[in-house]
């Protein structure tokens, strides 16, 4: 395949508008060194002649980047060229460079003579990326006219950067693209002139989208996750350039796997929050290790919004701030005070989780309700979203203020968080206490409505505060319906008490770390609530 490509790209007219104008033939300066480590399975399939993402494939034997959209995740993912990781993780630099080089001179013929949507400015930025770091992959080749072909379009992508990267959207997106602009004027002969501008422009994309906490605006794990990926790899560029990186980009780095860290679980994978899952623990693992950088988990996070608690194996993370603005995330949650619970690697309370950023088998309608506020481990007022999720998928009105109480002592670690979600429609304000003890084996918890506003209930509202259980955790109730008995494979049994309402087991589903639904279970604490409101107290307890 590569050879009828190669030879396809070296004839005609075709060979020289990619070849340019310029007489002298480009080259590299710096080659960067990912020590992330990529999926050697998802390698292999590439090699086997499948290209696989989340629950979509398709054939490397037929690509066809002229009918390649640019439009859901598995095109982008071809577009970009970060599969070139995974391929690396399975394959030599003489098997892979065959694959990577028929598929880099297929994307040329079909995208290096014109601007098109694969020119999108974030698409550019991620190529430049992969293509720096894996460049003995796609410029082994002895066809001199494929090479510079290659590194011309990839110096005009880089110019075509240098003035469209503030036009990709705000958030990842952009910073995405300025990252690009910074790896090529790092890599590319002659680019250092360039680099002052590029990390300008990389210094305001992420002071537009992170916070000072160092989590994106976006509240998403899993695009925090592709954050500091970002970062590792501009990292790795300016070493191997030999230059010094920025302090502040530094900073910014470090604080965004602070705040990464913030949301792992006691299995070191990540929390579900904003439409998000697990994720692969190991491709978790990889990154950290691979970023460069170290840093502590992030424990309290007022911008980032997520809350941490643990003690000696118990991990406990909390949304404690309003769900991200639209322009910042499409798939924003109603999961204001939500949390979860871990005891070592085995999950115990969940949030019901998303597709995250991959192609997925469940519809759109299950989708839309797994944003929903019934769908995360917090209280729901009549069957109410503590912030609307409007028809369009948009985020409307709801929690727009959190207040925030953390103390420590001998005993145990608390937070005391409220939101005023249900303030308009019912005149209520939801507060969330929660302790760990220093031991690690008691979690209590107190859900209190509070009258606030002239608003009132007329006579009750149904209440329900949702548990949902992490899958293969059997709860058994206890005989005076108070409590269960909550029973896993991987830790000790743990005691669910609750008092002021009524106990019920329910049914419920989880989305994997593969976006696909796993049954589960969710303990549902229910009653119904008057206008001047009312306090439901719950406990979880270790039995060993």
């Amino acid at each position: 395949m590569s050879d009828d490509v190669v030879g396809k790209l070296a004839k005609g007219s075709l060979f020289s508008r990619l070849l340019g104008s310029d007489r002298q033939p480009l080259r590299l300066v710096a080659v960067p060194r990912d020590h992330v480590a990529g999926d050697r399975a998802r390698g292999d399939a590439l090699l086997a002649g499948r290209m696989i993402l989340g629950s979509e494939s398709i054939s490397l034997a037929e690509v066809d980047f002229n009918a390649i959209s640019t439009d859901g995740p598995l095109a982008r993912e071809v577009q970009s060229f970060n599969w070139l990781r995974d391929l690396a993780a399975s394959a030599s630099r003489e098997k892979g460079a065959r694959l990577a080089e028929a598929i880099a001179g297929r994307w040329l013929i079909a995208h290096g003579t014109r601007v098109d949507g694969a020119w999108a400015p974030e698409l550019w930025g991620e190529r430049i990326l992969f293509w720096a770091a894996y460049a003995p992959y796609i410029l082994s080749s002895r066809d001199g006219g494929y090479r510079s072909a290659l590194l011309n379009t990839l110096a005009r992508g880089a110019r075509h950067l240098d003035s469209m990267a503030d036009k990709a959207a705000p958030g990842l997106p952009r910073i995405t693209a300025w990252a690009g602009v910074v790896v090529a004027a790092l890599t590319l002969q002659g680019g250092l002139p360039r680099l002052s501008r590029g990390e300008s422009g990389l210094m305001r994309a992420l002071s537009a989208a992170q916070f000072e906490d160092g989590g994106l605006m976006s509240r998403s794990p899993q695009e925090q996750m592709l954050l500091v990926d970002r970062l590792g790899l501009v990292r790795a560029a300016y070493f191997a350039a030999k230059q010094t990186q920025p302090d502040a980009l530094e900073n910014a780095a470090a604080a965004a796997l602070a705040a990464l860290h913030g949301v792992t679980m006691g299995d070191h994978a990540l929390s579900s929050w904003q439409g998000g899952n697990p994720g692969d623990p190991a491709r978790l693992a990889a990154l950290i290790e691979g970023c460069g950088l170290r840093a502590r988990p992030l424990r309290q996070a007022r911008g980032w919004g997520y809350q941490r608690l643990s003690a000696l194996g118990t991990v406990i993370v909390v949304d404690a701030a309003p769900p991200p603005p639209p322009r910042m995330a499409a798939m924003g949650c109603a999961s204001t005070l939500a949390l979860e619970i871990s005891d070592g690697a085995q999950r115990l309370v969940v949030n019901c989780g998303g597709p995250g950023p991959v192609s997925s088998e469940l519809s759109h309608e299950l989708v839309q309700a797994l944003r929903t506020t019934a769908a995360h481990s917090t209280l729901v007022l009549d069957d109410t979203n503590s912030t609307a999720i409007l028809p369009d998928g948009s985020l409307g009105k709801g929690v727009a203020d959190v207040i925030i109480d953390r103390s420590e002592d001998n005993d145990c670690s608390r937070i005391e968080a409220s939101h005023d979600g249900y303030a308009r429609g019912f005149g209520l304000i939801h507060q969330r206490r929660i302790s760990l003890g220093n031991d690690g084996k008691e979690v209590r918890g107190e859900d209190r409505l509070t009258a606030k506003g002239r608003r009132k209930i007329r006579e009750a509202a149904p209440y329900a505060v949702r548990f949902h259980l992490a899958p293969g955790i059997e709860a058994t109730v206890t005989a005076d319906g108070m409590g269960a008995i909550l029973r896993s494979p991987g830790a000790p049994p743990w005691n669910f008490r609750c008092r002021g309402a009524m106990l019920l087991v329910e049914e419920s589903l989880v989305v994997d770390g593969h976006g696909r639904p796993v049954p589960s279970l969710q303990l549902a604490v229910v009653g119904e609530i008057s206008g001047i409101g009312g306090e439901i107290a719950w406990q979880f307890r270790r039995s060993s």
